[in-house]
Order: structure tokens, then sequence, then C-alpha cells
């Protein structure tokens, strides 16, 4: 399978379970009575990133592939979604920016040409970590070892962060892709 054609529909999925659950935990928030932006606010753990910043870093890791298998270096507005990540407790944000990331982040991966990545498979990655440490690897190992963990990773701790604040999501929502290629019938509500 080419480097795109793994990465674009993959992420593109979970961008959109990821923004469904965004509409989920609105919901949640309005019927307990609360304002449905703090929910950005919840984490796992006092030293992980908040909801907010979860979001943001899904968004930004599902474009930064894309740059660096194509040798280009990231452009500042996705530099952006990565500084909002890190700054997203001091800097207050909405549901409604939230899905606006996702949705810039679906749209860039829509408008890619169906080849747009497969040339950087062989390409040599640099991968420098803002804590000074340099990874060197092909760009498919930059893809395997890097970028689908780390996308997921933070898809992940979003949807553990909803979950452990009561939002009601299970595994359909999760994988709820994977609808598209259901037997009719074998639903065990249809059964």
């Amino acid at each position: 399978m080419s480097p795109t054609a793994l990465l674009v529909p993959t992420f593109t999925q979970m961008l959109q379970s990821l923004s469904a659950w965004l509409d989920k935990a609105a919901a949640h928030e309005q019927a307990s009575g609360a304002e449905p932006d703090d929910v950005l606010t919840k984490r796992l753990a006092a030293d992980m990133f908040a909801l907010a910043a979860q979001v943001r870093f899904t968004a930004f890791q599902a474009q930064e592939p894309v740059y660096r298998l194509r040798g280009d270096a990231l452009p500042e507005s996705l530099l952006d979604v990565r500084r909002a990540g890190w700054n997203a407790d001091a800097t207050p944000s909405s549901l409604r920016d939230a899905q606006t990331c996702i949705a810039d982040a679906r749209a860039f991966l829509a408008g890619l040409a169906p080849h747009a990545l497969d040339e950087g498979a062989e390409r040599p990655i640099a991968l420098e970590l803002p804590d000074g440490a340099v990874f060197d690897m092909t760009g498919e190992q930059y893809l395997r070892d890097w970028a689908l963990p780390q996308f997921y990773f933070h898809a992940i701790a979003a949807y553990a962060i909803l979950r452990n604040h009561g939002v009601a999501l299970g595994k359909p929502d999760y994988v709820s892709h994977m609808f598209a290629y259901l037997r009719p019938g074998t639903m065990p509500q249809d059964r």
C-alpha cells in the first residue's frame, strides 16, 4: 500500500470520528447544564495535555507527514496549530475552534493528489524534537514508527478524556468508518 493510500483515508476517518466525538461532548455538556466549551479543559492526568491540546495535536499530526514526505518545510500556519496545542492551557478555546481545526486538516488532506506522498517513502527524514533529540529514518520508517503512532496517541487521548468525563462513547464511535463494510443483517440488534 502506498503512503498516500494509507495515510489520507486513515487520518481522514479518524478526524471525522474526532469531530463526531466533540459533537457528542457538546450535547453531554449541555444536558448536564455545563458550558460546552469547558470540556476542552478536561484531561486524564495533571501532567497530560487537556482535550483542547489533544485535538490540535491530532490535526497537526495528520498534516505534518505530508510536508515531511514531500521534503517541504512545515508552514507557519501548521506550526501555529502545534503552538496552540502547547499553549492550550493559557489560551482560551472553543468547540467551534476545535471543529475548525479538524475541518481544516480534513480539507488539507482532501486536496492532495492521489499519489502525492508516494515518492517520499525512501526520502531521508530527520525528525528533530523540541527537546533536541534527532531521529534519522526513511519516509517509510517515519510513517510506520512515528507519524501513525503519534496521530493515534493524540486521537486516543482525546477519546479517553471524553470517556473519562462521562461522554457516551463506545467502540462503534471509535471505528465508525467500519460500518461502510458491514454485511447487511449482521448487526446484533438486526438479528
